[in-house]
């Protein structure tokens, strides 16, 4: 059973003011924060992080259209030096949600399509899907960004050509000889 949306939720849309005639549509312009954080695995953008969303819902024969764009800046780290990264997400959301009334006829279409709860959508798995997609999977400070040393954990970018020098010790032996003669 599906949640029983909440029209205080902020990603709760009502679209009771949007005639059930094809060709209406109503812009909204608004600024909403995060209720919950998204993540990619290395990427977490926490809840509470705000967001910008610019969508144009239209009404058509099966239900409302909704295409737009999603506008977020956040923090993370460097995947080589662990330095803090900004970055922004501009994300697009094209989602049609179907009337509570209209039947699905196949099963593929019916968990990818999303459905209204009476004049209700929920945008939140629509923006999770759009964000989630274009956040970094490495993000980097810089693309030129040499890391840190395994051994030591010196940025290699304040000493280029630091290095260690690592003797396998299945060679110690000979080495040792080496140094004999």
């Amino acid at each position: 059973m599906k949640k029983k949306l909440d029209v205080r939720d902020p990603l709760v849309i009502d679209v009771h003011e949007l005639p059930r005639r094809a060709g209406e549509s109503k812009n909204i312009n608004t600024v909403i924060k995060l209720p919950n954080s998204l993540s990619n695995g290395p990427v977490i953008v926490p809840a509470e992080t705000v967001v910008d969303l610019d969508l144009l819902l239209e009404a058509v024969v099966d239900g409302v259209l909704v295409t737009g764009e999603v506008y977020l800046e956040a923090e993370t780290e460097c995947s080589r030096c662990l330095d803090p990264v900004e970055f922004e997400i501009d994300a697009t959301i094209t989602d049609l949600y179907v009337y509570e009334d209209k039947e699905i006829n196949s099963d593929d279409e019916a968990d990818e399509i999303r459905k209204m709860q009476g004049d209700l959508i929920d945008l939140e798995p629509a923006l999770i899907d759009a964000v989630v997609l274009e956040l970094p999977t490495r993000p980097l400070c810089n693309d030129e960004c040499l890391g840190l040393c395994a051994q030591c954990g010196i940025r290699l970018e304040e000493d280029p050509e630091h290095k260690h020098e690592i003797i396998d010790p299945r060679w110690s032996k000979l080495s040792q000889l080496k140094e004999e003669k």
